[in-house]
């Protein structure tokens, strides 16, 4: 069986590994590669976020309430809470003629560590809008208030908005909606549990897809990587070195996923342990083998600081990194 890990090493000592489940399919469901259990069943958290979206867009709420391009891709986002993101949001709420208070989503700290850091110095006072998901939320208030439904409850199970979202997800994946395990996500919305095939399946799909809906959605993700994650953020970085070659999306917990159009493949990816860390340098190591096997273009020029993102020491200063290492099994 092939095994990939990220070793954490320091002062050139591997200190630590992380093992990582991958699995690589077609377009067509064919498995293509993999690594540890690529049949894994996890939660699929954020990085389900552009099948979550799908509805709005395709049952017309989106063109109701004006969302372009800039829209859609915040609605994909685990953004970083820059201003730009924040005004997004509300913009997005205000087009649908909701406000802050109906984001189930609550208030973090933002995930770039600059941004935090700035509302920190500042005394923010941290409210939803603030909340990484706060666009993802902001359209299914919208695709709620198209449809006419309650928006009291519309992130929980049971409510039209997710159970909608849940026919997409399974239509995309190809399992049976019953299939999909169902959790509340830390934004409160419903996360759906299920194999990394069926991940890598539905990203496969997705980066192919003449659908409007996907089309429009991947296009949006493409054309505004600024809006996905954030200045530094590795969907963002990844996204833009890669120059459409790539359609990529971070989850929780050790989980990230990619569309490869041109080569028609989806991956995705699970740290076993959930180490956030390891997420980037497991995607970029899994892209490096694939680009080796296969000769596909994916410049990853500029990407070195993700894919072996340094361990700093109380002083800021270097004393090992995370780094990518075994093999992916080719079918």
């Amino acid at each position: 069986m092939a095994t990939l890990v990220i070793e954490s090493t320091r002062s050139g000592f591997v200190e630590s590994l992380h093992t990582v489940s991958v699995a690589v399919v077609s377009a067509e469901g064919t498995r293509v590669a993999y690594a540890g259990d690529p049949e894994r069943v996890t939660f699929w958290r954020s990085a389900a976020k552009p099948f979550q979206s799908l509805p709005m867009v395709q049952d017309g709420a989106a063109d109701r309430y004006g969302f372009g391009p800039r829209e859609l891709a915040l609605s994909c986002a685990s953004h970083s809470s820059e201003p730009v993101h924040r005004a997004l949001a509300m913009q997005m709420l205000s087009a649908s003629g909701c406000e802050e208070r109906h984001l189930a989503c609550g208030p973090h700290p933002p995930l770039s560590p600059a941004v935090a850091e700035e509302a920190l110095k500042a005394g923010v006072v941290l409210t939803p809008r603030w909340n990484n998901c706060s666009g993802k939320h902001a359209g299914m208030l919208a695709l709620a208030r198209h449809h006419g439904w309650d928006v009291h409850g519309y992130a929980s199970d049971g409510h039209p908005v997710q159970e909608r979202i849940q026919e997409e997800i399974a239509k995309w994946t190809g399992l049976p909606s019953d299939a999909l395990v169902k959790a509340v996500d830390g934004c409160l919305a419903v996360c759906f549990g299920l194999p990394l095939s069926a991940m890598a399946t539905a990203w496969a799909r997705f980066g192919v897809s003449e659908a409007p809906a996907a089309r429009r959605l991947r296009e949006a993700m493409l054309a505004h990587p600024e809006l996905v994650a954030g200045r530094g953020r590795a969907c963002t970085d990844l996204m833009t070195a890669f120059g459409g070659e790539a359609v990529v999306k971070i989850g929780a917990e050790g989980v990230y996923c990619a569309a490869l159009p041109r080569a028609r493949l989806g991956v995705a990816v699970k740290v076993e342990d959930g180490d956030a860390r390891c997420a980037a340098p497991a995607l970029l190591g899994v892209l490096r083998l694939l680009a080796e096997a296969q000769g596909l273009s994916l410049p990853m020029t500029g990407l070195e600081h993700h894919a072996e993102p340094r361990i700093l020491n109380t002083r800021n200063e270097a004393v090992g990194s995370l780094r990518a290492a075994g093999t992916l099994a080719f079918v």
